[in-house]
């Protein structure tokens, strides 16, 4: 090595020397070195120690997974799968009606009528959501399940552009392994109130051990004005298969087990319906009906247990359908055939009355009706051209009826004098001279009676007809804003019993009417009536002010339009057809010639009367 390279390596070690000396920290940059340090220390710890929790938050959070899985496998079996889901609600809807299906339970939780709405003019719902029952109870692996409380999937839920022109189907299925499920399939046709419901049970030969129990129970809301009026015609029905139709008591709490076969069942509110209909029968069934408090926005809970029978097969099916819909006569009658064509009878869910009461309205007042209502859109008017019919055909019947109370009127004198002559104590003696005036002159005591006798079946069956008809349904009239419902035209502010907290004006003018006609009739009376008999009639009026203050407006406008006619009437025929004297004079007539066969009515009575030791007088 040559000098010039000993001395380039002295200086370039001094350089290194100086620069190291030159560059070290000082005592301060020594401390802040190490604090950084003991800082970043901390921070990997921490770090660290985060992502060992986390794993190990993890691994409690796998080992929570795997317990509550083997609890939800123990508790729930083939069904565990279908507990903790997503909630999801799928809608079917057409024109008339809206149904809300729940994947919780698989169930319809909401049914609306979308052509209609609450007095209140909310949607109307027959049923919601809350405290309603809707699905299967069945056994699997010796426990109860109830599927209301398990998710359903959703599979081929059909849906369709235009609601209107095709129908819509949705499959749900609480799956219990591969191949096997509980399904139900709801079909909607457009523009229909009726809802194919199918419940198909396939592959559960192994998991199911005994029968199912359909289980449908809901609360019903009021939808109405006059609750309590609202409340007498809702009530639970249900129709024997090839026999008459039946219902449960419509006040408090009733219950009933039925063995026999049933076609359908129906929750039968006011003017609204959801009726559960067998393609085949029902067998084995439990139903029942609780009134709810008067303060309570529910009028009643009606609720069905209906027995499906298992059979353990591959598939077993349960071919069922809903109808949602408004208790139409006409509409019901459309709907009211099975696949067989054969009348199923759901028009009866209209209450037109018993026997020749729901004759008349079925065969007289509704085509009637009908009729008029293709022709004229006001109601108020409809109901008093349907009175005006009514009265014109019963018209001779109450021509007759007056000529008879004319007779018996004009023969009052005669009457009184048999009163006087013969004491109160010989009632039979005064009957049986009675009788025999009445026979001399041709009057027959009776012959008002059949004439109002006829009349009486149409003054029931409108009775009937007008609460249960849902064409009146908030239809207007003058000052009534529905003639469904009372039409108050002052609210009191205060309740009277058996009244109401109301002036209905339609009510008032019927009792009014009927004072008057009562008034005319007292004058019409051919003797003394029975003790209390005058008071009696006079209070009748009254007691209708109480009875129909809360009915139907439209039922008291009829009432006050047929009795104010009937009124027109009599004054007609008193002032214009029938004159007292001739009346007189033609009964005088009669009494002057041969005498008629006694009649049976008037043998019975002096065969009676000779038992008693009365002898008739000579002749």
């Amino acid at each position: 090595m040559d000098k010039n390279s000993i001395w380039g390596l002295v200086i370039i070690g001094a350089i290194l020397i100086g620069y190291t000396y030159l560059t070290k920290p000082s005592d301060e940059e020594v401390k802040a070195m190490k604090t950084r340090d003991s800082i970043a220390s901390v921070e990997r710890l921490r770090n660290e120690t985060l992502e060992a929790a986390r794993i190990e938050g993890l691994k409690k959070q796998y080992e929570e997974q795997k317990s509550d899985t083997v609890a939800l496998k123990k508790a729930y079996g083939a069904f565990a799968g279908a507990v903790q889901q997503k909630e999801e609600v799928i809608t079917l809807e057409n024109k008339l009606v809206k149904l809300s299906i729940n994947t919780l339970g698989g169930r319809v939780s909401n049914v609306e009528l979308k052509e209609y709405q609450t007095h209140d003019a909310e949607k109307l719902m027959l049923w919601g959501e809350k405290n309603s029952k809707f699905g299967l109870t069945f056994y699997a692996d010796n426990k109860a399940m109830y599927s209301q409380d398990l998710f359903f999937t959703p599979v081929n839920a059909v849906k369709t552009v235009d609601a209107t022109t095709a129908k819509q189907v949705v499959s749900m299925r609480l799956l219990a392994g591969q191949g096997k499920y509980i399904e139900y399939r709801y079909t909607l046709e457009p523009d229909s109130y009726k809802v194919g419901f199918d419940i198909n049970v396939v592959g559960m030969q192994n998991v199911i051990q005994r029968d199912l129990t359909f289980n449908w129970a809901a609360d019903i809301p009021s939808q109405e004005k006059g609750r309590k009026f609202e409340n007498q015609y809702t009530a639970l029905y249900y129709k024997f298969l090839g026999d008459d139709i039946e219902s449960l008591s419509a006040s408090g709490e009733d219950e009933e087990p039925i063995s026999t076969k049933v076609k359908w069942i129906g929750f039968k509110q006011q003017f609204f319906s959801s009726v559960l209909i067998a393609d085949d029968s029902f067998k084995g069934i439990e139903l029942k009906s609780t009134d709810m408090e008067e303060t309570s926005p529910i009028l009643k809970n009606f609720s069905a247990a209906i027995s499906l029978p298992y059979q353990g097969s591959q598939l077993e099916n349960y071919p069922m359908n809903f109808y949602f819909g408004p208790n139409k006569f006409k509409t019901l009658r459309e709907y009211g055939k099975d696949y067989d064509g054969v009348d199923i009878e759901l028009h009866k869910l209209v209450d037109l009355g018993w026997m020749i009461f729901g004759w008349v309205n079925r065969y007289f007042v509704i085509p009637i009706f009908n009729f008029l209502e293709g022709f004229i859109s006001n109601y108020g008017i409809i109901i008093l051209i349907l009175t005006i019919i009514i009265k014109l055909i019963l018209a001779p019947l109450t021509y007759k009826s007056y000529m008879s109370t004319a007779k018996m009127k004009v023969l009052k004198p005669e009457i009184d004098a048999i009163n006087e002559k013969i004491p109160k104590d010989k009632a039979m003696e005064r009957q049986q001279a009675t009788m025999a005036l009445y026979k001399k002159a041709g009057v027959n005591p009776m012959g008002g009676c059949l004439p109002m006798l006829v009349q009486f079946p149409f003054l029931i069956a409108l009775f009937r007809f007008f609460p249960s008809s849902i064409e009146l349904r908030q239809k207007s009239f003058l000052w009534a804003e529905d003639l469904s419902s009372y039409d108050s035209i002052v609210d009191l502010g205060f309740h009277i019993p058996m009244y109401g907290d109301h002036i209905s004006l339609f009510c008032l003018l019927m009792a009014i009417t009927n004072l008057i006609y009562t008034r005319m009739n007292g004058q019409m009376q051919s003797s003394q009536q029975m003790p209390g008999m005058q008071t009696m009639m006079y209070l009748m009026p009254v007691m209708f002010l109480f009875w129909f203050n809360s009915y139907a407006s439209g039922l008291s406008y009829y009432y006050f339009i047929a009795t104010l006619f009937t009124v027109v009437q009599t004054w007609a025929i008193r002032k214009y057809l029938v004159d007292d004297d001739k009346v007189l004079a033609m009964l005088e007539a009669n009494k002057k010639k041969p005498a008629k066969k006694k009649s049976n009515f008037q043998k019975r009575l002096e065969e009676a009367a000779k038992q008693k030791g009365y002898k008739p007088p000579k002749k």
